[in-house]
This record gives structure tokens, sequence and C-alpha cells, in this order.
């Protein structure tokens, strides 16, 4: 049986590996866009599965008559709280309205369920609008998958590869999660096809300790790469609070939300307790954090 999935975030960068996924199975697509924007007609226009739909999240008519016939709305919205509360909670309304049988939001993180109160803006905006997908009258499934490892590459200053350090905080031992965007999103495909899917899906392409992290890269290079202590993440933590309060930015990522995810993850306190990856097929072969950084290495 075809599912009609409406994509919402669908120009981002994971929502396009989404889509691609998506166009994979048995199903039809819709994606979202604002008023005025061309973007999704530039990229998508082509694909005769593909229905481009404009809609203002704040107008209720428009985003009702936008996923009205669904049976999925799978969010991939980034942004701060204008996005992930105000037009994720726009967007629920009309999914509840429209009478559509599932959501899922745009979670596609670490576990922020039990992260401490001030600790990690991100995960908080969240939580908090899981609440309300919680007392909405529809069925959904957060996807968590720890840290993108894509990052470690780039946005998440952990492995320093000029100077051969691989940076930790309190102990080179914690457990961090990782799993590529193009894991989380075939899996994220798999979940909107999947009307028994549970209100929760945690999967991560590697688990490893930054120890493991300094052995795969002196494996990968040849050159001894060493563990380099940062401090504790409360110091972390603390540092955090000093930059946000003089920061002027409110970006997505701004520096002080790097450090809080850092201070999420080495303190274990969002680490994955139930990870399920043999739910999605026991022959997939999962991305692993050295695979992402032998292939970064390689260019």
């Amino acid at each position: 049986m075809t599912t009609t999935v409406l994509v919402a975030g669908a120009t981002g960068d994971l929502g396009q590996r989404i889509v691609r996924e998506l166009l994979d199975l048995d199903t039809r697509l819709r994606v979202l866009t604002r008023p005025g924007s061309s973007a999704a007609a530039d990229l998508f226009g082509g694909e005769e599965r593909i229905e481009v739909v404009t809609a203002a999240y704040t107008s209720s008519r428009e985003l009702v008559e936008a996923v009205a016939g669904v049976d999925v709305v799978v969010s991939a919205v980034s942004g701060t709280r204008p996005v992930i509360v105000d037009a994720q909670r726009a967007l629920l309304a009309a999914a509840v309205q429209a009478g559509v049988p599932r959501f899922i939001p745009s979670d596609y993180s670490s576990d922020y369920r039990s992260i401490a109160r001030g600790s990690n803006r991100n995960f908080e905006l969240r939580r908090e609008f899981a609440a309300d997908v919680d007392a909405a009258d529809i069925r959904a499934t957060s996807i968590l998958g720890g840290a993108f490892a894509d990052m470690l590459t780039g946005e998440a200053p952990v492995i320093l590869f000029d100077r051969h350090r691989v940076l930790y905080w309190s102990s080179p031992d914690q457990v961090l999660d990782f799993t590529t965007k193009d894991d989380v999103a075939r899996v994220t495909a798999l979940v909107a096809v999947d009307e028994g899917a549970p209100r929760v899906v945690e999967i991560a392409g590697d688990r490893v300790t930054a120890r493991d992290l300094a052995a795969s890269m002196t494996e990968i290079t040849g050159t001894p790469f060493k563990l380099q202590w940062s401090g504790t993440t409360g110091t972390l933590a603390a540092m955090s609070k000093v930059a946000r309060r003089f920061s002027k930015s409110d970006d997505t990522f701004p520096a002080w939300q790097g450090m809080q995810y850092l201070v999420s993850m080495y303190s274990g306190q969002a680490q994955l307790r139930h990870v399920d990856n043999a739910r999605f097929g026991d022959d997939h072969v999962w991305t692993t954090t050295r695979d992402v950084l032998a292939e970064y290495l390689s260019r």
C-alpha cells in the first residue's frame, strides 16, 4: 500500500536526504514550502511523485489544506524557538485537525529527555515540543540517533587533526553515540512507512569513546593521536553560560550551543539507552565514525 508523506523542511540538508530515501520506497510525497520560496520547486519540480505545496506556518487554513489526506507528516525543519516550537506546533495542530494519523517531529538528536534544565537550549526546545506531541491526538515517533557523525570532521571540535589530539571532558571512556545523516534519513523513511513504529526509535551508527576515536585516527593516519583532557563537563557548562551571556547570536548553532552539546554528550546525560538498530535490517551496514574519518582524510 502506497504511503502518502508530507515532508516539512525538505530543502534542508537532512530533508533532502529523507526525500531521497522516501523515493526508494512505495510512497507519494508532498513537500511543504513557504510562500515566496522557489527552493522546493527548483529541487523537486521535475519529480512526478513529488507535489510541492505552499503554506505559511501562520495560516492554519493553508496548513490544514497542505496536510489533508496524507498518512504521515515528517518534520525536518531546523532552527530555534520560532521553528522548533512555534512552527512545529502549527504544523502539528494542522495535522490533528486534518485527521493525519501519524507525525514525526524534527528531533534527530541525542536523548534530550533526561538532560538537566538549562544545560542545552536546542535539546530543551525539542523536549518542550515533545510535550505538545504527547498531548496531541496523533501517533508520533521521535528518532534519536545521537550526534551526526558528519560533525566530527567539521562542527564538533573534538578531533584536532593538525595537532594529533582528541579532546575529552571528564572521562575519555564516556560512550558517545553517532549516526550519519544518511543513516538517519534512511531510518526516518522506514519509520514513515511503518504504521507500527513506537513513540521513540533509538539508533546509533556507532558508539565510541574519545579513546576509540584516538585509536581510529592513529590507525588511519599512521600517526599517534593522543588524548587531551580539556577539563570537566561542569567547567565546560559554566563556560557555555558565560559565552551565551555575552553572545549576540541567536543562531541555531552558535559557539556556546556547541559547548552545550559537548556537555550533554560527555556528561552521559544524553546517551542513548535503548538502541535498536536491528529493527531496520540486520543486513544494513551502518556507517561508523572510522568510515567517516577515513573518507574525510582521503580527500
